[in-house]
């Protein structure tokens, strides 16, 4: 599954959909608030899609790091010594030896505060931790193909001390609507291309179809542990939103209630904030060809 959810399901709760034409009730324009809150903590938070300076992929080899010209993994300068250590990449895992005299920190749930100078690095996708000293954190992703990505993060970066918010539609009730959920078999996937252009296969939960501003339009949900995970664009992305397509999580229903889109959560993907990231983008057959000019607008060039 794609691992660039922006909250966890739990904390995505909808409610039924309002009247068309009508405006939101004051308790879901709180909530939804609140929501969009937490969309902007998410980004600013430390070690957060802001503050991400650089990224490099590893194929099986030893590589220098450090701030120096002579490094393989060039780190910006100021950010971490001229020659802060290796890392030795292998197929689906990596290893951190840091040179003499310098030390950093693991930073997890789990083992947070641990000190070291050599560490095997946690790079699965279900489980991935930062080490970092000062300013610099760093995180190592295994890739499918078994190279490893590393990403380097700055907790000062102008990007993050100068983000002043997402950029939103005023909240309409007539984009939270009902939806029929069609499911698919266990085991199937679509094909989900990125921005690099490489094609993973995901796993797709089903459809759904739902009707906005007088249009019925459809997509494809991914399944995202019970609930629904879609990448989309339309016709907007031309104009006021993200040109490659928004995301949108949708929650399961309880006892068997109605499915519910709200695209007054419709939010951008990482690639929208920071030249660092590889997003996935929305299949054909989410492409909507109707406006849906809520949710989130896209504010400007990333960096």
């Amino acid at each position: 599954m794609i691992a660039l959810r922006l909250l966890p399901a739990a904390a995505l709760a909808l409610y039924a959909a309002a009247a068309p034409a009508a405006a939101p009730d004051p308790a879901y324009a709180d909530d939804l608030a609140k929501w969009r809150a937490r969309a902007d903590a998410n980004l600013t938070r430390e070690r957060g899609w802001l503050s991400i300076v650089s990224r490099d992929e590893l194929s099986p080899g030893t590589y220098k790091i450090g701030s120096g010209p002579g490094n393989q993994i060039v780190l910006p300068k100021g950010l971490a010594p001229a020659n802060l250590g290796t890392v030795t990449a292998e197929k689906d895992k990596a290893r951190l030896t840091l040179v003499n005299g310098q030390k950093m920190t693991v930073v997890t749930r789990e083992n947070d505060g641990e000190e070291f100078s050599a560490r095997d690095l946690v790079t699965g996708a279900t489980r991935l931790e930062w080490v970092t000293n000062g300013r610099l954190s760093l995180q190592f992703v295994k890739r499918e193909d078994g190279k490893i990505v590393v990403r380097a993060a700055d907790r000062d970066s102008p990007r993050r001390k100068g983000f002043t918010g997402r950029v939103w539609y005023e909240p309409k009730a007539d984009y939270k609507v009902p939806a029929k959920f069609t499911r698919l078999p266990d085991g199937a996937t679509i094909p989900i291309a990125n921005v690099r252009g490489e094609i993973s296969y995901e796993k797709v939960a089903g459809t759904l179809e739902f009707t906005v501003n007088g249009q019925k339009m459809s997509f494809d949900a991914l399944d995202d542990e019970g609930a629904l995970f879609v990448i989309f664009r339309d016709a907007t992305s031309n104009a006021t939103t993200y040109p490659p397509g928004r995301f949108l999580a949708v929650e399961k229903p309880k006892d068997g209630g109605q499915w519910i889109v709200d695209f007054n959560r419709a939010y951008n993907p990482p690639c929208a904030f920071s030249a660092f990231t590889t997003c996935p983008l929305p299949p054909p057959q989410n492409w909507l060809k109707g406006e849906v000019a809520a949710g989130e607008k896209y504010a400007g060039r990333k960096s």
